[in-house]
């Protein structure tokens, strides 16, 4: 590509970048201008292969911007693409406008959902391992990256699965300019810092000098021929082109006034607006994908003793073969969470994510983006530590599956640290998720098979301990719908339960019974969507309704539940974990905390008597 013309491309974009941050009077103009040349050389240098005719081509490069709070660059490098218009870009930031402060779904051509830094990799890597492993198609994944960002452990987790999988299709484009938000960053520009970090984790290092677009594309080309992940490292400077703001800190999320874009303008020189770059074409290849077969059906004999646990490996490798989108990813706890089941069976189906949650999580996004389904297990208070990567995935329209096991005081021995007691809480927070919460095996199976063919974020909360299968296995689970396991005319209460709390519940009942006194009882498999109908059916034939569940009282099910009855004549009481977890066999914490049958009977009794 003609070197002046990219020049005159990359003034374009700095034209661009600083006038649309102007007149939206905030965004990020300095951080934008200095990587300029980075995405101008990629783009309109003959390196980034994409149909402009069709942005769905599964064999497009992907480019991800993780500091997505350079969108000014974004917006900027695709309107000289000519993928978004000049009035579009004049209304940057606007209510209703597709181009928002930071990347999100809908945001054209993004890729995924960035401003929450040290993310975009991770889902590169989802993408890199998609291309290599899945749909084994030659497209690479860029991700640009900003120096402040690579702080977070995240960035590190992602380079060390890159370089384990071997993701040569995969480059990392380190904006290296110096200043973050309040000052220098940790390294300063010194780059050869990043280097021998960035190699000690087996990745290919390419030192550039960040405005000089010959050695930009020369490292570009040198990336093509790498045979292990690569990331460029750029020296520039943060606000190039403008001297008012070009290295200077205090200027991090701050846009130009109108006088001061006058004299910034003027000194970069006149920029020919309509001026349009051509991309690269690229392969006209079919994703490989598996041919679906039918599944069998589940089948558990009734009263069979089985984890729930077990029943979402056994759905696992049931389903495998039904749904060829379908990828299991889990954090080296596979033989507990028994997604094994698809690593021994399917292993071409599995990937290993090792101890690194927050990778695992961003991985699945990008995975999610590029068509597959994703079903992500690990223990469910692990989760907690990939939450921000859970929440951005609302923002990036993710299709994933998240299975959390052990939950809950019930899992016994090994304590507080291994009971996800949050869990319910933090994915019934994220807005339109799934949270469900089977009670046996067969209805975990259903509902592992309703998640799969479900659109969006959903959670599966399993259990540690066997519990007695309830259900024939013609039984169905939608979404949305409970369970009414017990009922009479004479109800005194209903109980709602869910997951391991269902057979204590039905325990209770039957105690109760035996002293006279008639209990209907709820199994509440799906706690978000709610199954609002019957709970409120119960709420006016029932004097009293009484939540029992396996985690706090914050975000869980009786909170749910009383956001459901609100306003109704019944009263409502809560049974949860409100006591300090602590080491003990299921039986004595359940009873510990009051949600054992014990604790339900006696529940009962002091409130109707």
């Amino acid at each position: 590509m003609d070197k002046d013309f990219l020049e005159a491309l990359a003034r374009q974009m700095r034209h661009n970048i600083l006038t649309s941050t102007t007149k939206a009077g905030s965004g990020h103009p300095s951080s934008s201008l200095s990587a300029v040349e980075l995405t101008c050389a990629l783009f309109f240098g003959g390196i980034f292969r994409f149909d402009m005719g069709n942005p769905a081509n599964p064999n497009n490069d992907r480019l991800i911007f993780s500091k997505g709070h350079a969108s000014p660059l974004f917006y900027s490098l695709w309107l000289a693409a000519g993928g978004i218009s000049q009035e579009a870009l004049g209304k940057m930031r606007t209510f209703g406008s597709p181009l928002e402060g930071h990347p999100v779904a809908t945001t054209p051509f993004a890729e995924a959902a960035t401003g929450s830094l040290g993310q975009g990799l991770s889902i590169g890597v989802g993408m890199a391992i998609n291309a290599k492993y899945l749909d084994k198609l030659p497209y690479r994944t860029y991700v640009l990256l900003g120096d402040s960002e690579m702080a977070e452990g995240s960035q590190w987790e992602a380079m060390q699965l890159a370089s384990h999988y071997r993701l040569e299709n995969l480059v990392a484009i380190l904006d290296v300019n110096r200043l973050g938000q309040r000052g220098e960053t940790m390294y300063g520009h010194d780059v050869e810092a990043y280097a021998r970090r960035v190699g000690a984790f087996g990745w290919d290092t390419i030192l550039v000098p960040g405005h000089d677009l010959a050695a930009i594309l020369q490292a570009y080309d040198k990336a093509q021929r790498a045979e292990r992940p690569v990331m460029i490292i750029a020296k520039t400077l943060k606000g190039k082109g403008v001297s008012l703001m070009e290295d200077k800190n205090g200027w991090h999320g701050k846009p130009l006034n109108q006088q001061e874009l006058e004299v910034a303008l003027a000194e970069l020189g006149e920029a020919d607006l309509g001026l349009r770059g051509g991309l690269a074409k690229p392969q006209d290849l079919a994703p490989h994908l598996d041919k679906a077969s039918p599944a069998p059906r589940p089948g558990y004999p009734l009263g069979q003793a089985v984890a729930t646990r077990k029943a979402y490996g056994n759905a696992l490798a049931r389903l495998v073969p039904a749904y060829p989108e379908m990828v299991v990813l889990d954090a080296e706890v596979s033989n507990s969470t028994y997604a094994e089941s698809v690593r021994k069976l399917w292993p071409e189906r599995f990937l290993e994510m090792y101890i690194a949650e927050q990778n695992m999580v961003g991985a699945a996004l990008g995975l999610s983006r590029r068509g597959k389904k994703p079903c992500v297990s690990t223990f469910a208070a692990f989760f907690s530590r990939a939450y921000d990567q859970i929440r951005m995935g609302r923002y990036c329209d993710a299709n994933v599956l998240f299975c959390g096991s052990h939950a809950g005081v019930s899992i016994g021995e090994d304590g507080p640290s291994q009971m996800g007691l949050e869990d319910l809480a933090m994915f019934r927070a994220i807005l339109d998720s799934v949270v469900l919460y089977p009670c046996d095996a067969v209805s975990t199976e259903k509902l592992v098979e309703a998640a799969i063919t479900h659109r969006g974020i959903s959670y599966l909360r399993t259990t540690r301990g066997e519990t007695p299968v309830i259900y024939g296995a013609g039984e169905e689970f939608p979404i949305g719908g409970s369970k009414v396991l017990r009922k009479s005319p004479k109800d005194a209460a209903t109980i709602v339960a869910a997951g391991i709390t269902v057979p204590e519940a039905l325990a209770a009942h039957d105690i109760l019974a035996e002293q006279g006194i008639s209990v209907r009882v709820v199994d509440c498999y799906s706690v978000k969507p709610l199954d609002e109908a019957v709970l409120r059916a119960a709420a006016k034939e029932t004097p009293l309704v009484i939540t029992v569940e396996d985690h706090y009282a914050q975000g869980g099910l009786g909170e749910a539940v009383a956001g459901v009855l609100a306003g109704l004549p019944a009263r409502l009481k809560m049974l949860s974990v409100r006591a300090m977890p602590k080491s003990g066999k299921p039986a004595q914490l359940l009873d510990y905390e009051g949600i054992s049958r014990t604790g339900i009977v006696e529940a009962v009794k002091s409130s109707i008597m």
